[in-house]
């Protein structure tokens, strides 16, 4: 049985992009759809029958929410199976355990109540940085959303997690009949200015690069990715990179046993800034 795309809603703006985006990304990849909303009135309201006519206002606004997204999702594609449940929990707690059982879980990057000063939403942070299976950060403008500029771009990093970042961004570039960009960065050393030993540092990036695609391999008949070497901070190459991309793909290293955020920096400033959605793919330490 596939496992479906996890959308976390909660009426926010934000959300209702996130569902459109989860949309279209369910019908390429033939996916269905669950809607997830969190709220904690039954904690509080308790969970006893009640015989009253009158409903807790928590939770008609709860169903609401579930009924309305999942009309949304209807009206953009109705060939999409769509469900919804509302869970009493918080929402990262909520959606890291929907995400035991999905193929990716998908948030928008802030949500009502957040600050307005913020960059990206305290859910969105916590679930991308904890959860077991992809996490997809829909941001950006209209045109990225819309997957128009035909771009997936895959960041390859230094450590285990690539594997995994790369398989995805694959099938994402299968999916949606696109280019797959592979980009790494590199950095002269500090102080230095341009000589004959740069092409020394460009050329291990290059190494590091092929080495992270070669563990994957492409559909016969596919695209081969294109390669790219950038000098520069990872984060402001990444950011450059996403300014015309409909998605960038990023890995993230998951240590058994560690509870807290796993998210490194370069993750963690595209999640906050990058130009287009960000998915953020786990490996298993």
């Amino acid at each position: 049985m596939e496992l479906p795309l996890v959308v976390g809603v909660d009426g926010s703006d934000s959300s209702l992009r996130a569902v459109d985006w989860a949309v279209d990304e369910a019908a390429r990849r033939g996916l269905t759809l669950r809607l997830v909303h969190a709220a904690r009135w039954e904690r509080y309201e308790g969970n006893l029958p009640s015989f009253s006519a009158d409903r807790p206002a928590g939770e008609v606004m709860a169903d609401h929410i579930i009924a309305s997204c999942a009309e949304r999702a209807r009206l953009r594609d109705p060939d999409v199976k769509v469900s919804g449940e509302v869970r009493p929990d918080d929402a990262a707690s909520a959606l890291l355990e929907e995400g035991r059982a999905a193929f990716a879980v998908i948030t928008g990057n802030r949500g009502r109540s957040e600050l307005s000063g913020m960059l990206l939403g305290s859910v969105s942070l916590a679930v991308a940085a904890r959860a077991l299976c992809p996490v997809i950060v829909v941001r950006g403008a209209e045109r990225s959303l819309r997957g128009g500029f035909g771009r997936v771009v895959l960041a390859v990093g230094d450590r285990a997690e690539d594997s995994a970042a790369a398989r995805f961004a694959l099938g994402e570039a299968r999916a949606r009949g696109c280019e797959l960009h592979a980009v790494r960065a590199w950095r002269r050393p500090a102080g230095r200015h341009l000589d004959d030993t740069d092409h020394v540092h460009e050329e291990q990036a290059a190494r590091i690069l092929d080495d992270a695609l070669n563990q994957v391999k492409a559909d016969e008949g596919g695209t081969a990715p294109r390669r790219a070497t950038v000098e520069g901070p990872a984060h402001r190459v990444l950011l450059a990179a996403s300014a015309d991309a409909d998605l960038l793909v990023v890995g993230a290293l998951r240590r058994h046993g560690h509870t807290g955020l796993q998210l490194g920096r370069v993750s963690h400033s595209v999640l906050h800034h990058a130009d287009c959605p960000v998915a953020v793919v786990p490996q298993q330490a």
